[in-house]
């Protein structure tokens, strides 16, 4: 009899009956790539269990798991967890200490797996003001609990009827975890998923799935903590593809030309690098290897499915593939089928690009309170479509308001936010969930227009929305992040982040001499150069939206310098307060 999934745990347990994978998750120890089964994996998890339960763990209890990068360990531990009827919270582990102790407080954890030295470093600095009785390390760290203890407590079977006994209890409307969003400003909100929220979204999200089920290979490396990547894994065991975690993001084509992915999920700026990578070996090439690159990068630029181009087009198409685009695959292990990309919106371009390379790259939307699919393309059947987030997935249903916001009703909803009614109640209205996105269907393809709190009006009255100025911004290599300001003033202005590493082969390139990233922040040459940028920007706009001012910032825009949220969020108050002085100085109050 096959096993009905309706809690989060049941995932491994199909795996183990459909699949039985030998190698179900594997991980990079030390230079050597270490799998478990699938068997191995069921019984690790109810070693867990037993182990937590003679912790004294109890149904609906809290416990937390931070992990610096994923690992197999995470994913044992989240069913161990899930299986005594307690809930898994993630922590993002590159926080600072005080949201650690604000997000552990909040959710009352009473333990937490935690995978190093770092985090445990900061754990230990604030943990007396928690409720954490322990905290358990993945690595083995001096003068700390390892997590093979609670598995060594659960050696002993004795009391697996009582794990049953708990899987038993737990219905699919049980919280099964709690994610606390990064936030763009203001406190982490907990919000609270059911099981039956994210077994919904993996089941309505596998008929998206373009694979063969029981022979794929996966590269994860996006945080397991955000419910994109979360999601995913339990998609992908579901699917039965063998799961391999990268070392680190910067391993990235190493370790995909080792195991040789068919399929991986990215947020947009992932692909972003990799495509300027790609361009800058381009640039270095000479003679007929560098017009065949950019003859072919050109041909990308101009993709579009289904052959609509022509046969002619297709032609060229196959020739650049074989010449030039088989490369690129190459450098991501050769046998990539399907790349995903999630989390923030995907530039036009790169999607034209990769799709032409052989290596299509499916947008799709959704939120962390929405589990969180919501829509995606699917290059089966006419499903995909280049500039919108693909048509929504079953079980699903979106209605666009008067305001052109989003709305979204369906299993994938959240429960709410955890001690929040309030928050609660602004966005779950009438059985839907208000996004803040707003957006439009056509023929079936979702789009997303822009964001409702981040349109702000100038001092003329006029509207300005500045992710829109923002994304064509970005297309420029010669820009890493920017940020379009002037809500209240009299004209929207910019704050820049130059991509340094472009920026500095471009003035080696011109002979202009920078040493530093101040150097390249206030170099008058440079800053014409993206002046000319910011006008290429301007022209696509009306004359109250466009950029009249600019400004370099002399640093990177980075997670640990508090400018980004760990999915690569703009803090947009944070980084309006780390660049005050520049602010000020583009409205001449200085």
């Amino acid at each position: 009899m096959s096993i009905e999934i309706t809690r989060l745990f049941d995932f491994p347990y199909h795996q183990l009956e459909k699949y039985n994978l030998q190698k179900s998750l594997t991980t990079n120890y030390n230079g050597e790539w270490k799998s478990i089964s699938t068997q191995e994996y069921v019984d690790k998890a109810n070693a867990i269990s037993r182990g937590l339960l003679r912790l004294g763990v109890k149904p609906n209890d809290k416990i937390a798991i931070i992990s610096t990068n994923n690992c197999t360990e995470w994913n044992i531990c989240d069913i161990g967890i899930l299986q005594t009827g307690a809930q898994n919270v993630p922590i993002y582990p590159t926080i600072s200490k005080e949201d650690y102790q604000y997000v552990l407080s909040h959710s009352e954890a009473t333990y937490c797996f935690a995978s190093d030295e770092e985090i445990v470093g900061k754990l230990n600095q604030i943990k007396g003001n928690t409720n954490l009785k322990e905290v358990f390390t993945f690595k083995d760290i001096v003068g700390e609990k390892s997590w093979n203890e609670v598995l060594e407590l659960g050696k002993d079977d004795s009391n697996q009827a009582e794990v049953e006994e708990r899987k038993n209890n737990v219905k699919t409307d049980d919280l099964a975890t709690l994610i606390y969003t990064s936030g763009t400003t203001g406190r982490p909100k907990g919000v609270m998923l059911s099981h039956r929220n994210i077994v919904s979204n993996v089941l309505s999200s596998n008929e998206r799935v373009p694979l063969v089920y029981g022979e794929e290979r996966a590269l994860s490396f996006l945080p397991v903590c955000h419910i994109f990547e979360r999601m995913i894994l339990y998609l992908y065991q579901y699917c039965g593809v063998s799961i391999y975690f990268a070392e680190a993001i910067d391993k990235l084509s190493e370790n995909a030309q080792e195991i040789k992915p068919h399929v991986m999920t990215a947020v947009p700026r992932l692909y972003e690098k990799i495509y300027d990578k790609i361009y800058a070996k381009g640039t270095d090439l000479t003679g007929i290897k560098k017009k065949l690159f950019f003859w072919a990068i050109d041909l990308g630029l101009n993709y579009l499915p289904y052959g609509v181009n022509g046969w002619f087009y297709e032609k060229k198409l196959a020739i650049a593939r074989k010449l030039i685009f088989s490369k690129w695959q190459a450098a991501l292990g050769g046998e990539l089928k399907l790349m995903v990309s999630g989390s923030a919106a995907l530039q036009p371009r790169l999607a034209r690009v990769f799709a032409a390379a052989g290596m299509p790259v499916m947008e799709g939307y959704g939120l962390t309170e929405t589990s969180p699919v919501i829509s995606v393309n699917d290059q089966r059947n006419g499903g995909f479509k280049i500039g919108t987030v693909g048509r929504i997935i079953s079980d699903v249903e979106v209605k666009i308001s008067e305001e052109d916001e989003i709305l979204v009703k369906g299993p994938n909803v959240m429960l709410g936010y955890y001690k929040d009614p309030e928050k609660t109640a602004q966005v779950l209205k009438d059985g839907y969930f208000h996004t803040g996105d707003k957006g439009k269907v056509e023929n079936g393809f979702l789009s997303i227009t822009g964001r409702i709190k981040e349109m702000f009006k100038t001092s003329g009255g006029k509207y300005v929305i500045p992710t829109l100025l923002e994304d064509k911004l970005k297309q420029s290599r010669f820009i890493e992040q920017v940020m379009v300001v002037g809500e209240g003033e009299k004209m929207p202005t910019a704050l820049i982040q130059p991509n340094f590493e472009f920026v500095k082969e471009w003035a080696k390139r011109h002979k202009i001499e920078v040493t530093s990233l101040k150097d390249i922040s206030s170099n008058p040459k440079i800053i014409e150069r993206l002046q000319e940028e910011v006008n290429n920007c301007n022209h696509n706009f009306g004359k109250w939206e466009q950029i009249k001012r600019f400004k370099l910032t002399p640093d990177e825009w980075t997670i640990d310098g508090g400018h980004l949220t760990p999915t690569m969020k703009m803090k947009r108050k944070i980084i309006k307060e780390i660049y005050t002085d520049l602010y000020e100085q583009m409205y001449d109050r200085t």
